[in-house]
């Protein structure tokens, strides 16, 4: 396999996270068009963890105070979420605790509005109620809910009962399709795209990553992320997979590799398909007008692009190169 130099891309990266910059720890999610430039929850997640992954995460304290600082007056004190209008409250709450993970850092106040979600009865009824019919925010709820328990769980004086992951990771495992390895077994009709279903999935397989768990269908999910999302015609509900900044690239990636850590089913196959997008997907990153493109200038679109670099990094030895290995942060925490 022929190698693939990012080190363009990776500046263009860095370049664009450093013009978003209003101060330190404050960053802006867009700065162009007609969206709102000034700082945004999403802005200042996602610099921490842009810079992370490139191996320029800060490292003085007085700079890193900063940006906890920053970080943390963004959440609601009554009901402990953060909320910006693009995503659901739970999301950006999820998001902005992973971005203080970096920093071994918590939210100032309890995540109150979740806090019922502790008991397990109540849990499962919150996951029985989704809309798995149309795939409806179930991917992001779903996981958000087990990392900001375990994200706040990490400094918090009442951690959650013994009980909570196994009866949450029960639940995944007996509802998940063992045809396709994705969710929700008995509810896969044509409300959303097979593609859209993985995609919510990937949400999922970084929390049993994270958990150190094995996935319930792997073998199933391989062959899904190979012959029913990637057809001859494209990617299934998605026609610009891998000529845009999205997540999909990357929940594709990540569940092809993941997956193939836990059986050899169909492994050079996976490895050739990882290498043919990734071929494209860098060839595609490297002609970008940078200054220009409107998702190249969303910080949250561009970290999910980040991400999937990442991992295809380690997917792929030796073939993505980079004069310093890039760093996963779910190799660290959950939730992005």
């Amino acid at each position: 396999m022929k190698a693939l130099d990012i080190n363009q891309i990776l500046g263009h990266i860095e370049d664009t996270v450093r013009s978003h910059e209003i101060e330190t720890g404050a960053y802006s999610r867009w700065t162009l068009g007609s969206r709102s430039t000034g700082i945004n929850p999403y802005g200042c997640a996602d610099a921490a963890n842009i810079l992370y992954t490139l191996n320029r995460f800060p490292k003085e304290a007085e700079i890193r105070t900063k940006w906890i600082a920053v970080l943390q007056s963004l959440q609601d004190p009554i009901t402990g979420l953060f909320s910006e209008g693009t995503h659901l409250p739970v999301h950006t709450t999820a998001h902005c605790l992973g971005a203080l993970e970096l920093f071994d850092a918590g939210p100032l106040y309890p995540v109150s509005a979740w806090e019922a979600y502790r008991d397990t009865d109540k849990l499962h009824d919150l996951l029985n109620g989704l809309d798995w019919e149309h795939e409806k925010g179930c991917g992001h709820i779903g996981a958000a809910v087990y990392a900001i328990f375990a994200l706040c769980d990490m400094s918090a004086e009442h951690p959650l009962p013994d009980d909570w992951r196994e009866s949450y990771f029960d639940w995944f495992d007996s509802n998940c399709d063992p045809e396709t390895g994705v969710w929700r077994k008995g509810h896969l009709t044509d409300g959303a795209s097979i593609t859209q279903r993985m995609g919510s999935a990937f949400h999922f397989y970084f929390n049993y990553s994270h958990a150190r768990r094995s996935f319930p269908y792997p073998e199933a999910l391989i062959d899904c992320c190979l012959d029913r999302c990637h057809t001859p015609n494209g990617y299934t509900g998605y026609p610009r997979f891998g000529e845009q900044f999205h997540y999909i690239e990357m929940d594709w990636v990540y569940c092809l590799n993941r997956a193939s850590r836990q059986t050899p089913h169909r492994f050079h196959e996976i490895r050739q398909a990882l290498y043919e997008f990734a071929a494209e997907y860098v060839n595609y990153l490297n002609q970008v007008e940078w200054e220009s493109d409107p998702g190249a200038d969303d910080l949250h679109m561009l970290f999910g692009t980040l991400c999937c670099l990442a991992e295809l990094q380690q997917a792929l030895p030796g073939v993505i190169h980079s004069s310093e290995p890039l760093r996963l942060v779910l190799d660290r925490r959950p939730f992005i």
